[in-house]
Parts: C-alpha cells; sequence; structure tokens
C-alpha cells in the first residue's frame, strides 16, 4: 500500500471579484513505503497547499489525495501519520513536556507509555534540559525541536513535515539528519518540504519539483550525481526555466 498516492490534484481558492487562485494544478505522485523524499518548489509553488490537502486540511477541488489507500481526510489515515506544519504555534503557558503529554493524550497514549516517549523524544531532539522551561521562553530553534518531537509521538507509519529544519543550527540540522535516519531505520516513510538543499541531498532518496503548481521534475538524487554541479544549481535553472533541464539536455544529445 502506497503511503502517498496523489492524483490529478488540483487545489483552487476563491477570491472576491476574480478568478479561483489555482495554487496546485494537475499535480500527480506516489511515495513508496521508505522513502525520503523531498518536496521542491520556490514561494508559492503550492508545496503547502499540497500538504494541507495530504493532511485532510484543504479539500481537493479535484482529483484525489490518499494516505496508505485512504482518502486524505479519513480519521483512520491521519492516525498513521506524524505532522509537523511550516509554523506551528504551541501554548506559550506550557512547556515542552506538557506539550508533548497533551498532544500525546490526544494520540490516545497514556500513563507510563505517553512518558517513556515523551523523555525519549525530548532526549532525541536534545531539549530534556529544557523539558520543564515555558515555550514562551524557548527559542524558535527550541519550539521547532518540540514540533519535531510532536510530530514523531506514536511511532507514526509517515512522517509529513512542512519547512521541517526551519530555525534549526547547524548542529540541530545535522541532529535532525539523524533523528530521520533513525525513524527510517524504524521502518518510516517520510515526505518533508525545504528550502534547506543542502539538507534534501544528504538525506532524500529522491526529490520532486513542483512550479506553479505542477510537477516539473522528478528524479532519484543518485541519478544527479555527476550530471549537475550541484542541487542548488539544478533546482534554481528548472524553476527558472520552468521545465526540467535534464530532459532537455538528454533530448539535445
Amino acid at each position: 500500500m502506497l503511503p502517498i498516492e496523489v492524483s490529478h490534484l488540483v487545489v483552487a481558492y476563491r477570491r472576491w471579484f476574480k478568478p479561483p487562485f489555482c495554487a496546485v494544478d494537475d499535480l500527480s505522485f506516489v511515495v513508496r513505503e521508505g522513502e525520503i523524499v523531498g518536496f521542491l518548489g520556490a514561494n508559492g509553488a503550492g508545496k503547502t497547499s499540497t500538504i494541507k490537502t495530504l493532511m485532510g486540511f484543504q479539500p481537493p477541488t479535484a482529483g484525489t489525495a490518499r494516505i496508505f489507500g485512504m482518502d486524505a481526510t479519513d480519521a483512520r489515515a491521519r492516525q498513521l501519520v506524524g505532522f509537523l506544519p511550516e509554523t506551528a504555534l504551541y501554548s506559550p503557558y506550557l512547556t515542552p513536556y506538557e506539550t508533548l503529554r497533551l498532544y500525546g493524550e490526544l494520540h490516545g497514549l497514556r500513563g507510563r507509555q505517553l512518558k517513556a516517549q515523551i523523555e525519549a523524544l525530548l532526549e532525541a531532539v536534545n531539549l530534556s534540559h529544557k523539558a520543564h522551561t515555558l515555550n514562551k521562553n524557548l527559542s524558535k530553534g527550541m519550539l521547532q525541536r518540540v514540533g519535531i518531537a510532536q510530530a514523531l509521538l506514536g511511532d507514526p507509519k509517515l512522517l509529513i513535515l512542512d519547512e521541517v529544519s526551519s530555525g534549526l543550527d547547524p548542529i540541530g540540522k545535522r541532529e535532525l539528519r539523524d533523528l530521520l535516519s533513525t525513524q527510517r531505520a524504524r521502518g518510516a516513510t517520510i515526505f518533508f518540504s525545504s528550502h534547506e538543499l543542502a539538507e534534501v541531498a544528504s538525506i532524500c532518496d529522491r526529490i520532486l519539483i513542483i512550479h506553479r503548481g505542477r510537477l516539473i521534475a522528478e528524479h532519484w538524487l543518485s541519478d544527479l550525481t555527476g550530471r549537475v554541479e550541484s542541487l542548488e544549481d539544478y533546482f534554481i535553472r528548472t524553476v527558472q526555466a520552468g521545465r526540467d533541464i535534464l530532459h532537455e539536455e538528454a533530448s539535445a544529445a
């Protein structure tokens, strides 16, 4: 069963006295079990709208989005997903420990099992020393670590992470790479958006690039080795062209 299957997805937003704005335009792709897939695009490309639809927050205008064979709006599908939004807001008057306890209880976790998970996750994101500090006194990077830990509660089969490395310093980014590798080793599938292309290049198996709501490129990272100067260079040239430059070069050859 595919963790993610998007088929001819269209997401359009109504506007007063204007035609609808099409954020996602006939988008199709799949994510296979055990993969780490980077979802790339410039600002406004449609990444967050796609992710909101996968999470069941935004109904599709047309097409389908499925999680493990279930419609993305199905509550059973969401129980299998750990989610980190682009902007995660947590109560400033809770601590990281209390925040994870709240989210854990919403997952149905209780008692010793929940306590053990919270302690293990705070250790994993290097926040044990801030476990009982109010969120309002944490830095942006520390709050991002809280969000990452929240997404991992319940050992989800699929992680969907929007701008996962936002606010993290170089140490935090290295720890994130290690953490995602650990999650993949336990069998999780990971789908994330990021503007940090060096992080994508070091973590991902495969990349998808969207532009103006359409998929314009899809490659295994290993296929890019020796064919492009860097992932950043390839991404910029492809987005500026609005099409996959490697396909053009292959056709010209």
